[in-house]
């Protein structure tokens, strides 16, 4: 997800900081998308994109809590399977709906 947000707000000429996490490059993409939940009136689209906000806050915390991509301890929690299956699909939802809006915004202009 930080690769799909990068590689969207790069195209844009979006300026971001290298060490930004995952959350506030989301943001920055959503908001340069149209996406952010505070850019619509009607309840149901903000609704639906405040769930993908928390969705990548949620994968955003999970990645840092218990992946490998830190340091781990002898007291380590692994995530069940279908835990991994989930955030891998979920990830890949909402990267795929803002490479589809990214696409869709390039073809508009």
């Amino acid at each position: 997800m930080e690769a799909t947000c990068k590689y969207i707000l790069d195209n844009q000429n979006v300026q971001y900081d290298d060490s930004a996490d995952l959350i506030k490059l989301y943001k920055l993409a959503s908001l340069e998308l149209n996406l952010a939940p505070s850019q619509h009136t009607e309840q149901q689209f903000k609704q639906i994109l405040g769930g993908a906000e928390s969705v990548v806050n949620g994968l955003s915390s999970l990645r840092n809590k218990l992946s490998d991509a830190h340091a781990i301890g002898l007291k380590y929690s692994r995530p069940s399977s279908r835990h991994a299956v989930l955030c891998v699909n979920m990830a890949g939802a909402v990267s795929e709906y803002l490479i589809s809006t990214y696409e869709m915004k390039v073809k508009m202009a």
